[in-house]
């Protein structure tokens, strides 16, 4: 569902891009709760790079599967928009930076999505799929007995409905500053129609993936936070809490192997999706270019103003060979997002844990000009005085020793 350039007006591509920049600047502000969240112990003091790794795989992940195109319909496609997988797996607000990441590297690098509809591909692909998506499994989760069978569900409907609802939010875009003149009516049924054939595989993918990853790592899920029930104990005839294992030095030190794993197992599957599997994706349009076709409004579509990158198009210009080129591309692609967005996310961790762990400035006798914590910028604080030591206190005098009594004489 990547827009190209042409199919919004101008003024409306500026106007959704100013409210793309500010979703993103208030994610960026909730990526950092959600990844302090999803910290494992000690990774607080380390800045997240446990956390932040993952959300830069999470977007690799996500782009290596969106090249995956698979059949809906005859004639037509579909592929992974991820806002749903993202959010359930690290947080809405981490996730919409996950989809953001993604349609940024496709438009620079492969020039899929218009560059001037960038900001309509972040409000439809990225923020509507992601805040819709969360917000149906947080809801299902909440009502639904709790366990790993439950989460995979809602997950899968979480995916299903946010697909339709992308392209209800294209359909709103583009009856407001579309540029052919088509009915709105014929548009949106046939973009809602064949978005909820593509919302099945959609869904059928990120209950695949959030299933996988609970049987691994329950506790790497941020929609599967506090979903774990209590161990009971009979005690007297009475269900009691278990009571918690102590905690022990050594035992963060499983969870980060599991987690280099995780991480490992995840990248290989993500270069070996793009790299290979999709040479066997589906070539038929996906479900926007195939509906712009049948209802005409792809006449306005522009060319795109990276046509020229060396990776246009998913294939190595200078390789001849279909196969090797779009693998190729794919495993550039896997690589370029995961840097980009485990840098991205470090960046907004190491933020965080800056102001969380910063030190607390003092005032030093001879430096007036520092200031104390709390103090308002512009407002010079005043030196703390040094105190005074406590006065010396005189030793008391020695007692003389009584005088030695002579012993009395006989009479």
């Amino acid at each position: 569902m990547h827009v190209p350039d042409g199919f919004i007006n101008a003024p409306v591509s500026a106007a959704a891009g100013a409210l793309a920049a500010g979703a993103i600047a208030v994610c960026l502000r909730g990526a950092r709760r959600e990844q302090a969240a999803l910290s494992p112990a000690g990774a607080v003091a380390d800045g997240g790079e446990r956390t932040a790794p993952l959300a830069g795989l999470v977007a690799a992940f996500i782009f290596a599967v969106q090249m995956l195109n698979f059949p809906v319909a005859a004639g037509t496609s579909g592929h992974l928009l991820g806002g749903a997988l993202a959010a359930i797996l690290v947080g809405p607000c981490t996730g919409v930076l996950c989809v953001a990441v993604v349609l940024l590297m496709q438009g620079l690098l492969f020039a899929d999505g218009g560059l001037t509809a960038l900001g309509v591909n972040v409000l439809v692909m990225a923020v509507v799929t992601t805040v819709v998506g969360y917000a149906v499994f947080r809801g299902l989760v909440k009502v639904l007995p709790r366990g790993r069978r439950s989460v995979t569900a809602a997950a899968f409907t979480a995916a299903l409905v946010s697909v339709p609802a992308a392209a209800a939010a294209f359909t709103l875009v583009y009856a407001v500053g579309g540029t052919t003149d088509v009915p709105l009516g014929k548009v949106a049924t046939a973009m809602i129609g064949v978005h909820v054939l593509i919302g099945v595989g959609e869904a059928a993918i990120t209950a695949l993936t959030v299933g996988a990853v609970i049987a691994v790592r329950p506790d790497l899920v941020y929609g599967a936070r506090g979903l774990t029930v209590p161990l009971k104990l009979r005690v007297g005839g009475e269900l009691v809490d278990a009571p918690a294992a102590p905690a022990t030095r050594a035992a963060p030190a499983a969870p980060a192997r599991s987690h280099r794993k995780l991480w490992a197992a995840g990248l290989l599957t993500s270069l070996v999706l793009a790299g290979f599997v999709s040479f066997y994706a589906s070539t038929d349009p996906d479900g926007l270019e195939k509906v712009a076709q049948d209802k005409g409004f792809d006449k306005g579509e522009k060319e795109h103003a990276a046509a020229d990158s060396p990776l246009a198009d998913y294939g190595v210009g200078d390789i001849a060979d279909t196969r090797l080129s779009g693998g190729l591309a794919g495993v550039i692609g896997v690589g370029v997002t995961v840097v980009a967005g485990s840098a991205v996310f470090w960046a907004v961790r190491r933020r965080r844990t800056g102001c969380d762990d910063g030190p607390a400035s003092t005032a030093v006798e001879g430096t007036p000009t520092s200031r104390a914590v709390g103090a308002e910028p512009g407002v010079r604080a005043e030196p703390v005085p040094r105190a005074e030591p406590a006065p010396r206190t005189q030793p008391a005098p020695r007692a003389e020793p009584a005088p030695r009594t002579q012993p009395a004489e006989d009479a």
